[in-house]
């Protein structure tokens, strides 16, 4: 899953700040001893879901290609062709350019990604962005210029892109709305308030309504296998084997807050969240191949109760019980 990947680059990146044991180690075990408690009225979930087959390659038409060129104001660097090739066109740079060449518009068909960003960005008065309904109507005209229907862009969620400087602590250059895509009324999960990591769309507005950025993952589908759901004791056991994914807030006392919670006395399921997400559940893609199969999950939230205080925190775990068998039976994590 992409979303593994996500988290594993941004977990690495929080231990490699802070100097102490990876995430996986402090969270294995973490429920080993405590009370589970499961609160959740057991008819909450259906009692199948649907395994989907992403039809891979999605060649982009040449008109949604054209007009993602004209949306970046790219026309002066040409329009490529409509292809199940990836294409680039990268930011302009002098001979002798130190460091990576940016791509300011990316066409990933063997991924259903088409996306564009400037390769810099300057801190911008909230003024001067369009406000959030404005932001949601643009991004719904430019929606089927990329070759979406509208109708289908559910759950929009606003996003600042933060671009703190040396000069400007805490400034905006951008605002944006990322709209998640959806398979049974199931939205796909991401990590980011922007998108990363899940099929959907996402656009980013700067300056007088000037578009910054935008991305455009939504591949072809077809369904592919009806699988039946977990009861509440699979996935029970599954945490106790250390088959769950604690959720970082990513802040600076992410590793504080986790060593705590191996301290808890009781944890109280309180709800839970079906997500999809690409491959399967704990497997992280190698050398970038895009994932066939979009699957289940579960998103849960928990109370830890430590005796004289709680917490709440956010777990991910299967779903399907066929995800919960592979996992159990795999002795790694």
């Amino acid at each position: 899953m992409k979303l593994f990947s996500t988290l594993s680059v941004l977990l690495t990146a929080s231990v490699a700040t802070v100097n102490a044991q990876s995430w996986q180690e402090l969270s294995s075990n973490l429920f080993t001893n405590a009370e589970i408690v499961w609160q959740v009225p057991t008819n909450t979930l259906p009692k199948n879901l649907w395994v989907y087959h992403r039809l891979l390659p999605h060649v982009f038409s040449a008109t949604v290609i054209s007009n993602a060129v004209v949306l970046g104001s790219l026309q002066k660097r040409g329009i490529p062709k409509s292809s199940t090739n990836d294409f680039f066109i990268l930011q302009e740079v002098p001979p002798d350019w130190p460091a990576l060449i940016p791509t300011l518009l990316g066409i990933r068909p063997a991924d259903a990604n088409l996306y564009f960003s400037v390769a810099s960005f300057a801190p911008v008065s909230q003024k001067e962005i369009p406000d959030d309904e404005t932001i949601i109507k643009l991004a719904r005209k430019c929606a089927p210029q990329l070759g979406l229907d509208p109708a289908k862009l559910v759950q929009e969620k606003i996003y600042n892109h933060s671009c703190d400087t040396d000069q400007a602590a805490n400034a905006v250059c951008g605002r944006g709305v990322f709209f998640s895509r959806q398979f049974d009324g199931i939205f796909f999960f991401s990590a980011a308030d922007d998108g990363e990591s899940a099929e959907g769309f996402s656009i980013e507005f700067g300056k007088h309504g000037k578009i910054q950025a935008f991305s455009v993952r939504w591949s072809e589908v077809a369904r592919y296998k009806n699988e039946r759901t977990a009861s509440p004791d699979a996935i029970i056991r599954c945490l106790r084997a250390d088959k769950a994914i604690v959720m970082p807030n990513f802040r600076d006392d992410d590793f504080a807050t986790l060593k705590k919670l191996a301290t808890a006395k009781k944890f109280t399921i309180t709800k839970i969240t079906p997500y999809y997400g690409e491959g399967m559940f704990g497997e992280v893609p190698t050398n970038d191949v895009p994932c066939e199969f979009a699957t289940p999950f579960a998103e849960l939230e928990a109370v830890a109760d430590f005796g004289n205080s709680n917490t709440t925190v956010r777990l991910l775990s299967p779903i399907l019980s066929s995800e919960v068998v592979r996992l159990l039976a795999n002795k790694t994590r």
